[in-house]
């Protein structure tokens, strides 16, 4: 099962090396980690995707609490939170196409953020499902380069 997992730390040197290297020590695949100060600069919050059963996910947050840095640990996939990806894709551009792909940027609400004669760079921010579709959408047009940020996430507000 994937599990979102919400991991605030001090925002010291060495805090993100730590906590990859206890989910490496125990045979987790990160599927994504995002880490970025929060509201007081001196906490960072990591928003960690990984898949597991529940009962080993339920013990690497037990020794997530134990890190030294870790202020708190919350498992956010059965409680109500909020998940964005970044998406930044280029794409091959033609005049034949041209059309049809601005047309798909509107549709998924994406922004042009860069164009040039032969590709065009898009933004798309919006929930994995939503990230995975546009990629599949947009694959037949020749996708050049792609980058994706991994899930940041966050309880919904009451």
């Amino acid at each position: 099962m994937k599990h979102i997992i919400s991991v605030l730390v001090e925002n010291k040197f060495g805090s993100l090396n730590r906590v990859a290297a206890m989910f490496s020590a125990r045979g987790f695949n990160l599927e994504s980690i995002s880490i970025g100060e929060t509201e007081d600069t001196e906490i960072s919050r990591m928003t960690i995707v990984t898949r597991g059963e529940d009962q080993i996910v339920s013990q690497v947050l037990k020794q997530l609490n134990r890190l030294v840095d870790t202020i708190k640990v919350t498992d956010l996939t059965r409680q109500p939170h909020v998940e964005r990806e970044l998406l930044l894709m280029t794409l091959k551009l033609s005049k034949t196409v041209q059309h049809e792909i601005f047309e798909l940027i509107n549709v998924f609400k994406g922004k042009v953020v860069d164009i040039k004669q032969k590709s065009i760079t898009i933004e798309v921010i919006g929930s994995p499902d939503k990230i995975n579709t546009t990629i599949d959408i947009f694959k037949p047009y020749g996708i050049k380069e792609l980058a994706r940020s991994g899930a940041v996430a966050i309880h919904r507000g009451e």
